[in-house]
């Protein structure tokens, strides 16, 4: 029997929208979806009919191929959702209510008393599951190999319109009001100092903490400095043979994400059929492949985990709709004069350290690795750990 996503919604301990609730109520949560939620999710995965295939080699070069499909159908079939959803209830996890959007996030305390409280913002498409591996290193690094003096208390919240911070019932969620509810959670959380890390959508919800500037921002950790050339010749006169070969690299990622303009223009669109086919969700979100061009180290399973849990929570045209308010919203460009790091990940977007510089003035910490990519918290968690921790070990003892 098929049931309607469009009303479905995640279990929790907690009673949501009970009328004695204040809005700064901080509810316990767990993830449990119905078992016919899972079983309609077979069915359809039964019933899959494949497009025609391009003529010649069955590769990337026109989106995603069919053989990759066919595959990961049968690993999908036999996927194991219960053990995604057990290592997501490991973790504390809660709903709030911020500016009239409901919250989901992971909050996990350091057992460390000097622990920095920091963060994570995830990507697009994305969820929290951006940062499963990376949760426990940071907050108890000891216990990884690493130093006490490292430790972090991190927060890691679903982006409204993503997991389960839905449903999404008023329009203008740009990525900077969505910095402006993070702070808002954080200080919720008694945080009156915090650092924050993100890639791709995190990166730019980072970035705009920075412009921000709240109290205690102790600064952004990004993967990607999303900084493109103004027009002005002057720009090119100091650009190494390396930053022609990254801009080059800029042109190619830029040629194939169409995704981009797809969801800045018609998000509902294209929403009506990845929320009816959970194979057009599968081949929607191709960039977990890096777009195909096989380097990508993030593995089947944590696809297969990433793009069920936007099946289970229908979140496809909510998702994706951050790019149409952006887009739309006019917003003038600002230099960001607050604390940033860089991490450039070798299969990632290229940052370019003469355009980043021009409009993030507090550049402080610059970091490039030979491995990893746009995910590179799923690809090479240990690596970015090591990275965050140094671009906080400075500031870890004048916070406030």
């Amino acid at each position: 029997m098929s049931t309607d996503t469009s009303t479905r919604s995640p279990k929790s301990h907690a009673t949501q929208g009970h009328a004695t609730q204040s809005p700064d109520d901080v509810r316990p949560f767990t993830v449990s979806f119905p078992q016919s939620d899972l079983d309609d999710l077979g069915e359809r995965l039964d019933r899959t009919r494949l497009p025609r295939p391009v003529a010649g080699p069955d590769d990337w070069t026109y989106g995603t191929p069919n053989h990759y499909l066919a595959d990961m159908v049968e690993r999908w079939k036999a996927f194991d959702w219960r053990a995604v959803e057990g290592r997501l209830n490991a973790f504390p996890q809660y709903l709030t209510e911020i500016d009239g959007q409901p919250l989901h996030f992971l909050h996990v305390p350091s057992k460390e008393p000097a622990a920095v409280p920091l963060l994570l913002v995830h990507s697009y498409p994305g969820s929290v599951l951006d940062f499963i591996d990376m949760i426990a290193p940071l907050t108890d690094p000891v216990a990884h190999g690493g130093r006490a003096e490292d430790a972090f208390s991190v927060v890691v919240p679903s982006l409204p319109g993503f997991g389960f911070s839905t449903p999404v019932d008023d329009r203008g969620w740009t990525l900077g009001r969505v910095a402006r509810v993070f702070d808002r959670l954080m200080r919720r959380l008694g945080y009156g100092s915090y650092g924050a890390h993100g890639s791709d959508s995190g990166a730019i919800v980072s970035r705009e903490l920075g412009l921000l500037d709240p109290p205690g921002f102790l600064g952004s950790h990004v993967l990607q400095a999303f900084s493109f050339p103004s027009g002005d010749p002057a720009e090119f006169e100091h650009l190494t043979e390396r930053d022609h070969a990254a801009l080059a690299h800029a042109q190619w990622f830029q040629s194939v994400g169409g995704y981009n303009a797809v969801n800045a223009s018609r998000p509902q669109t294209v929403a009506a059929g990845l929320s009816d086919s959970p194979v057009g969700q599968l081949a929607w979100n191709e960039l977990f492949n890096s777009f195909g061009n096989g380097t990508s180290l993030v593995t089947p399973d944590q696809i297969l985990a990433q793009v069920t849990l936007e099946w289970l929570t229908n979140t496809s045209a909510s998702a994706g709709r951050f790019h149409y308010e952006d887009a739309h919203a006019d917003a003038a460009p600002a230099v960001n004069h607050g604390r940033m790091g860089v991490a450039v990940f070798a299969d990632d977007f290229k940052s370019i350290r003469t355009f980043a510089d021009r409009d993030n003035a507090g550049i402080v910490h610059w970091s490039e690795y030979p491995t990893g990519g746009h995910y590179a918290s799923m690809e090479v968690p240990d690596t970015l750990v090591g990275d965050v921790c140094a671009f906080f070990r400075p500031v870890r003892g004048g916070r406030g």
